[in-house]
């Protein structure tokens, strides 16, 4: 297993910390693959999103990081959107899609790219008017979008790409943040770190390139996360963060890499759903709460559960990297 962290960049294992938030801080909260909630029990689902409504006033921003669904069926999204509803204009929060909400139909799983009950639940004319939002790639779909939004006196922008992104789309994402070069970025996505903390690439399980979009060439030719980091995120002095989900095992991982420029790129993978190991009802409503604290530059990483009101203090769910650098 490769270390997460880099020589000069301090890593500490924290326990029981509030999620309070202030002026000099930018607070996220990450709800990654939510598809056992909306499948099985959605008042974990809905535990979530009432604790993050109660505590919007502390919150910047939401990202969900895809999986919304387990089949892609119309019952799964109506609840998956019910919870979401609570958000507008409470906070802002951003949305991916993963490889159980696209496919041919209901069950197929990525076998093409089509996220049609996606965009009929979360349609751009409504997404768009909600705070934060930037802009699109493609018109009136919500695939892959930006947001911006200014906390600690730093202006921040959120990129939230497809599962597997396609070149085309990687090619845009290049665009919008040169084009934003005084914001400072967050990477938002489906698949991109392993449970190993390396990027996602070849010989590892749940690749986009094992579904069925494997089959798109050339401008829609599906990307791993080692090809995401390769084409894209080394690539800006102005990208700091990359989320994740989909993998199964431990279903956590982080790594700090350099980029072009010589800054450290945070990359981190959690996920609690069935199947990742010691996972209690789909997840038992833990979520991620990052606090980066401007002036003491330490980012806090926790992993709470507002349903069952516990923290997870092993190692890899609670800890706090020090010397962050975020401009």
């Amino acid at each position: 297993m490769k270390p997460f962290f880099t020589p000069g960049l301090t890593v500490m294992f924290v326990f029981l910390l509030c999620a309070c938030g202030g002026p000099d801080q930018t607070k996220l909260v990450l709800l990654p693959d939510i598809q056992s909630y909306t499948e099985s029990y959605p008042d974990i689902l809905h535990s979530q999103v009432d604790w993050i409504v109660e505590n919007s006033g502390k919150i910047d921003m939401v990202l969900q990081q895809g999986d919304l669904t387990e089949h892609n069926s119309p019952e799964e999204w109506e609840i998956a959107h019910a919870a979401f509803l609570k958000l507008n204009h409470e906070v802002p929060y951003v949305l991916a899609v993963g490889n159980h909400d696209m496919g041919s139909k209901p069950g197929k799983n990525a076998d093409v790219r089509n996220t049609a009950m996606f965009n009929s639940f979360f349609p751009y004319r409504e997404m768009s008017q909600l705070p934060a939002f930037g802009g699109v790639f493609e018109p009136d779909k919500m695939d892959n979008a930006w947001y911006v939004f200014t906390s600690g006196n730093r202006q921040w922008m959120v990129l939230t790409l497809e599962f597997g992104p396609r070149e085309s789309v990687l090619e845009w994402a290049n665009e919008v943040v040169a084009s934003h070069p005084e914001r400072t970025v967050i990477v938002n996505t489906h698949a991109y770190m392993y449970s190993d903390s390396t990027r996602m690439g070849p010989g590892d399980k749940w690749l986009p390139q094992s579904y069925g979009i494997r089959k798109d060439t050339g401008e829609n030719r599906a990307n791993d996360g080692e090809q995401i980091w390769r084409k894209f995120v080394k690539k800006h002095p102005n990208i700091r963060f990359v989320f994740s989900g989909h993998v199964l095992n431990s279903g956590v991982g982080t790594l700090i890499s350099v980029n072009d420029e010589g800054f450290p790129v945070y990359q981190f993978l959690a996920n609690y759903q069935n199947w990742v190991k010691g996972s209690v009802n789909g997840g038992n409503g833990f979520l991620r709460i990052l606090t980066l604290d401007h002036k003491t530059n330490t980012l806090t990483v926790q992993t709470y559960s507002p349903y069952i009101d516990e923290y997870k203090t092993e190692e890899g769910q609670s800890f706090v990297i020090r010397d962050v650098v975020v401009r």
